[in-house]
């Protein structure tokens, strides 16, 4: 009597390993120490780029600074040679018309303007700048007035008079002109004002 075979029972399917716990922990560390090395890297980046900018700020304020010191580092001596410059100008103004004419004080006088020239282009290379206010509007930074004169021929507040020069160093004033300024007569000032008259009938 033969045996029947046994059937055969099928296979069972392998088991899927689960995914390790462990191993979800490693990945969400990893992504959370890259993140956090991107944000350290754009933190430092943004501190380099300040930096940058600051560094760049404190060049330009540096080279104005130095720029200004080189400007205006002979401003006090300047000053003190505009006394100078005073001194020879009055000289000139002291010799009348008349005496001029005398060749021996002719030659003195032109002297005095030849030293009077180069000690006002002296100043001009260094930066040092004379103000020629006459017949200019009236600025207060720069002019200082000492009179007013009473006159018809020029606007008020023009300059009409120069009693002593000003200079300017670069951009600052050194020394106001001393001025005396146009001070429009009221008779003129009124008839200025006035309505133009209108056409009589005859």
């Amino acid at each position: 009597m033969t045996n029947d075979p046994k059937p055969m029972q099928d296979a069972e399917p392998a088991e899927t390993p689960a995914a390790d716990p462990a191993e979800g922990d490693v990945a969400g560390a990893t992504d959370a120490r890259l993140a956090a090395l991107e944000a350290e890297n754009a933190e430092m980046k943004d501190r380099v780029l300040r930096t940058m900018a600051e560094m760049e700020n404190l060049r330009r304020r540096t080279e104005r600074q130095v720029a200004d010191t080189r400007q205006y580092a002979i401003a006090g001596f300047a000053r003190d040679m505009l006394t100078a410059g005073d001194n020879l100008a009055r000289a000139l103004e002291s010799v009348p018309d008349d005496v001029r004419k005398n060749e021996g004080v002719k030659t003195f006088v032109e002297g005095v303007e030849m030293t009077e020239r180069d000690l006002l282009n002296t100043l001009e290379r260094h930066g040092v700048k004379k103000l020629e206010p006459l017949g200019q509007k009236f600025d207060p930074n720069l002019h200082q007035a000492i009179f007013e004169v009473p006159t018809d021929d020029q606007p008020p507040g023009t300059v009409v008079q120069v009693m002593q020069s000003g200079y300017v160093i670069g951009e600052r004033v050194l020394r106001p002109a001393m001025v005396g300024v146009a001070k429009g007569a009221p008779r003129a000032r009124e008839a200025a004002d006035a309505p133009p008259a209108s056409g009589q009938s005859g």
